[in-house]
């Protein structure tokens, strides 16, 4: 006689609930540890690139006295929301209307060229660019040399007019303590030629990554 066996079950493909648990356990460990490194890792990237920003603003200011061959200047003024600088670029034009003082009316603007320039209306208009971007100033704090100093003007040739005071010298950021490992202390010197470059305010003279003095 035969005998009837019953066949084997195979089990069903797919996660079990317990599998599924304890995937969604390890899932959820791995992002409470991973995203606020990953946080971290992204502030302390934005806060070094920081100095990037402020020297596209003085960049641009020479570029455009020398193309424009004309007068020019960066602005710094405190943005609300980070408190970081936010920059802007205007030019002026000499003519029998205005000289380009300081609080001389012929300077660009955003929304409109400035007064004697050679294309008119069509012509070059102040640039705006905000730190809305950058980290806030509990993770970075600006300064500037001389304290005050906000602004930058320059010759038609591109150099530092230093008919202009208080005029900006050096821009510092410091990072907070909670950064200070990882993330350097830099600052931006402008001179005489009009050029920003990078230096460490904390080196000695003796050390040419040192600011000038």
């Amino acid at each position: 006689m035969f005998q009837l066996i019953a066949p084997s079950r195979r089990r069903a493909g797919g996660f079990t609930l317990i599998e599924l648990l304890i995937t969604i356990t390890i899932f959820g460990v791995m992002l409470a540890i991973g995203i606020p490194n990953a946080s971290q890792w992204l502030l302390t990237n934005r806060a070094r690139s920081a100095s990037e920003f402020y020297l596209d603003g003085f960049a641009m200011a020479r570029r455009q006295a020398v193309s424009h061959n004309a007068f020019s200047r960066i602005s710094l003024t405190p943005n609300t929301n980070t408190g970081q600088m936010d920059w802007q670029v205007d030019i002026c034009f000499v003519g029998a209307n205005g000289n380009c003082a300081a609080d001389d009316a012929g300077w660009s603007t955003t929304t409109a060229a400035a007064a004697n320039d050679p294309q008119g209306a069509a012509g070059f208009k102040s640039v705006f660019r905000s730190a809305d971007a950058l980290p806030s100033s509990e993770v970075l704090l600006p300064s500037t040399l001389p304290a005050g100093a906000s602004q930058v003007y320059y010759t038609a040739t591109g150099w530092v007019d230093t008919n202009f005071a208080p005029r900006l010298t050096q821009l510092r950021l410091d990072p907070s303590t909670k950064y200070a490992n990882n993330v350097p202390v830099v600052a931006l010197s402008v001179t005489l030629a009009g050029m920003a470059s990078k230096c460490d305010p904390t080196l000695a003279a003796t050390d040419n990554r040192a600011c000038p003095p």
